[in-house]
């Protein structure tokens, strides 16, 4: 496990690249913490650093947002929040978008966590501070 100090705001680019080194073959990051912690926030953050154009929101009641980099490669967002059991993520495909290689990235994971497999997974912790500050552990 591997705990991020304490950032602001202003530290997320570089956060977001930081995160991208602790991953290292990892592609699929479950981001954990209460309402309101950043999950969205931080995942903004990772997308424009991987060169997402898109506009990049929580997909609450699509359950999965699509983007695109520069490059070419996808980047699929999940936000399980109101899902009520772990056959929606099915309904979805889910095991299409985790097994495409791309990088997938899941706010609420805890309603999917039977889906997950250590292995493959990197667990990204956010816990509000005060307004402007989150600690992030990650493993």
């Amino acid at each position: 496990m591997k705990r991020f100090e304490r950032i602001s705001l202003q530290q997320l680019p570089e956060t977001a690249a930081r995160l991208q080194q602790a991953a290292g073959k990892k592609r699929i990051w479950a981001f954990h913490g209460e309402m309101g912690a950043g999950k969205t926030t931080l995942i903004k953050a990772i997308c424009a650093h991987a060169g997402v154009t898109d506009e990049v929101s929580s997909p609450t009641f699509s359950l999965v947002n699509e983007y695109e980099t520069k490059t070419g490669e996808r980047i699929y967002h999940f936000d399980f929040y109101r899902i009520k059991n772990v056959e929606e993520a099915y309904d979805i495909g889910y095991e299409e978008y985790f097994d495409s290689g791309n990088l997938c990235l899941i706010e609420w994971p805890e309603k999917i966590e039977p889906l997950l497999t250590d292995e493959a997974v990197m667990h990204i912790k956010l816990m509000k501070i005060d307004e402007n500050t989150r600690e992030i552990t990650v493993h």
